[in-house]
């Protein structure tokens, strides 16, 4: 028997609008969702409750899709954890300490380390403070401070020195109009945000009434970080996999639609 190989792994982040909870049948559409998209690691962000992220690998099974899955508990209803294929090594689960800023009831950043063939990497997950006033947005300044901080240590850090970082999630940031947040979030000139400029579309938060902004992101670190396949990055259009209006979409199944960028393992 051939063995199916590849000489790329797909990298994606989603976020499941888990406020208030997700139910059985949301939960089954986006599993559905997922099993389409059939990313080798996904960054779930706003998974509630914590044992949700199990539930999505178990249905997603009976597609013939085996996710492993890692997850930390937040303070409050709303978690980061990852899913990933058999053969992906994830380790070293941990929060950033501090993430939260001055926003005490905050969400912490997430990071796991991951090896897919010859690529290594950590990947951060972040899911930071929503809000579009002044006051937001100092607040996120504050948790962008510690992310970008952790980010410069982590680069400085033997045995990371020359793995690429990844940082995706749910930003709550619009590029142009939060320039604060992306400053103190990409380190000293560490990180390069992808999203903002390789990426064709420039929406990924559905509003109401069809409108939709970009609100979500994914940054890849500059040094080092050759393994990015330039231009694969890309909003991946679910809705339309799923037969489903943007407006049923938001409806059934989240009000975000994912990332997904592609990394050479070899």
């Amino acid at each position: 028997m051939q063995t199916f190989q590849h000489a790329l792994a797909r990298v994606a982040v989603w976020n499941l609008a888990g406020f208030g909870g997700i139910k059985p049948d949301r939960m089954k559409q986006q599993a559905l969702g997922l099993a389409l998209l059939d990313a080798e690691l996904v960054t779930l962000v706003e998974v509630n409750p914590v044992d949700h992220i199990y539930e999505l690998a178990a249905e997603m099974a009976q597609y013939g899709v085996e996710y492993d899955a890692t997850i930390i508990a937040q303070p409050g209803n709303l978690h980061t954890g990852f899913l990933f294929k058999k053969g992906v090594d994830v380790s070293n689960l941990r929060m950033i300490d501090g993430s939260q800023g001055a926003y005490v009831q905050g969400r912490r950043a997430v990071a796991v380390d991951v090896k897919i063939g010859k690529f290594a990497a950590t990947i951060i997950g972040v899911h930071l403070k929503a809000g579009r006033g002044k006051a937001e947005q100092l607040l996120r300044d504050t948790q962008c401070q510690v992310i970008g901080k952790w980010i410069n240590t982590l680069r400085k850090t033997p045995g990371y020195k020359r793995d690429t970082i990844l940082l995706m999630g749910d930003f709550n940031m619009i590029p142009g109009q939060d320039v604060s947040n992306f400053h103190h979030l990409g380190g000293d000139d560490v990180m390069d945000f992808v999203s903002c400029w390789d990426l064709q579309d420039r929406f990924s938060h559905i509003l109401d009434k069809g409108r939709a902004n970009l609100l979500d992101g994914f940054a890849v670190s500059r040094a080092y970080s050759t393994d990015y396949v330039r231009g694969s990055l890309r909003l991946f259009p679910m809705h339309w996999t799923m037969d489903m209006g943007r407006e049923r979409f938001k409806d059934e199944v989240s009000d975000h639609l994912p990332f997904v960028a592609s990394f050479k393992i070899f």
